[in-house]
């Protein structure tokens, strides 16, 4: 930890916290139940939402012990290793699961100053340190109580509070706004292939051009020298050779080698009828499960695939590669994937189903030109996409540069007049001195109380 500001201290989350609690062991229910049982699992997702927490499937019998009240800050020490939440309202009756460790800060740290720390690069870079496990992860309360931390006086806490509450909003904002960006641009492919494939994206080509002609209306079959699938057998394993496609490797749209973890050998490969040999040029084009994804074979590497995946080798002479990739990708022909997919578990469209698609075709010379537009559309959104990525990502460091600033003493301005963080650990120390006498006393009176019941 670097200098500190003047007026600050260096303090531990053991010596500001009460001692660390670990939480109640029991099953979730997901529907019935009288108290509410934070996981884990429910403070992962960002912003709490009570009303998903599960209960308790048997309520602790001393429900004191783990309810959770305004103020409390829970900890994963498993798994999501780090990742913390505040209570910032009553929720009643509540309690927290075990693999959650509380820490209660002693009056008068703030809370919420505790909650930003926790949230900043200089507490998961301790928390990097000490975690241990391979398989699960984990980190023990010993640990968590020994992670340090710059103290703040408590008047600068309250500022810090205050003006991170201020900035952090507008990031958020800023947050918000560019995570909506990604969901736009999908719509607005979509609108771009919606129009491609009807005629409107060059309504205005057209006429420049004085072509009258209509668009013809085709089936798949119609454009295409045959449509087949995998192999419907079996095919043999093999440490090497020839990779094989599953679903997952062609889902995200393109073919994803990297993550083949199946091979055939060379001899069944070349056993395969040519129908079903990919070829640069061809179509893949996925039919159960993930159904309705095309992807273009742009590789001369051999490949085969599962039956859950189509092959369509298309006719050049009457239609371009790229316009039916596109009409493939466009939702008009998902509609028909999904009108016409059977099953239950996983949806299946048929060869015949995709085979008699049907569409209207235009002439070779404005298919060219709709695949030209198509693909200037697609790269200014993809450019866009890019941009916002890297937005994002900016915003993302901003959230950590500001809590930077805010734990070196630089976020707002400094008072002399505050009293030191020198004072407030000793005020912390007095405190937990006096609760622990308390408890002693309290647990003094238990044991003389049942001594007097035995007599």
């Amino acid at each position: 930890m670097s200098e500190l500001p003047k007026g600050w201290g260096k303090s531990t989350l053991g010596e500001i916290c009460s001692k660390p609690q670990y939480g109640y062991t029991t099953k979730a229910d997901p529907n019935n139940g009288s108290v509410k049982f934070l996981r884990t699992t429910d403070i992962t997702k960002g912003r709490l939402d009570w009303d998903t927490v599960p209960f308790c499937m048997e309520a602790p019998s001393d429900l004191n012990k783990y309810q959770l009240v305004v103020g409390d800050i829970v900890i994963a020490r498993s798994g999501s290793v780090g990742v913390s939440y505040l209570i910032d309202k009553s929720y009643e009756p509540a309690v927290f699961a075990s693999y959650l460790i509380r820490f209660k800060p002693i009056t008068p740290v703030l809370s919420r100053y505790v909650k930003a720390f926790l949230d900043s690069h200089l507490f998961w870079e301790q928390v990097e340190i000490n975690k241990a496990g391979n398989a699960l992860q984990n980190i023990n309360a010993q640990k968590l109580s020994a992670i340090s931390l710059p103290l703040a006086p408590l008047a600068e806490q309250k500022r810090i509070v205050a003006k991170l509450d201020e900035v952090l909003a507008q990031v958020d904002t800023i947050k918000a706004r560019l995570d909506r960006i990604p969901a736009i641009l999908k719509r607005f492919r979509q609108s771009v292939l919606a129009a491609a494939v009807s005629g409107k994206l060059t309504e205005e080509w057209r006429g420049r051009k004085q072509i009258q002609e209509a668009w013809r209306e085709v089936t798949l079959k119609d454009l295409t020298l045959s449509i087949s699938d995998g192999d419907h057998q079996a095919p043999p394993k093999a440490e090497s050779g020839v990779p094989f496609l599953v679903i997952s490797n062609v889902s995200s749209g393109f073919i994803d080698f990297q993550k083949v973890t199946r091979w055939v050998p060379k001899e069944y490969f070349g056993s395969l009828k040519d129908v079903r040999v990919p070829k640069k040029g061809d179509l893949l084009y996925t039919v159960t499960g993930s159904f309705g994804i095309p992807v273009k074979v742009d590789t001369d590497t051999n490949f085969c695939f599962q039956r859950h995946i189509a092959i369509i080798k298309v006719n050049r002479e009457i239609v371009s590669g790229d316009f039916l990739y596109y009409w493939l990708l466009s939702p008009i022909a998902f509609m028909q994937a999904e009108s016409t997919a059977t099953g239950t578990a996983q949806k299946t469209v048929s060869l015949t189903s995709l085979r008699n698609f049907d569409f209207n075709l235009p002439r070779l010379e404005e298919q060219t030109e709709i695949v030209r537009l198509v693909d200037q559309y697609f790269a200014f959104a993809d450019t866009i996409e890019a941009q916002v990525k890297k937005a994002q990502a900016r915003v993302d460091n901003l959230t950590q540069s500001i809590l930077a600033k805010a734990f070196r003493g630089e976020l707002v301005a400094q008072d002399p007049n505050d009293e030191p963080a020198e004072k407030l650990l000793e005020r912390i120390a007095k405190a937990r001195s006096e609760a622990e006498q308390l408890a002693k006393a309290a647990k003094k009176a238990v044991k003389a109380g049942r001594k007097t019941r035995i007599n």
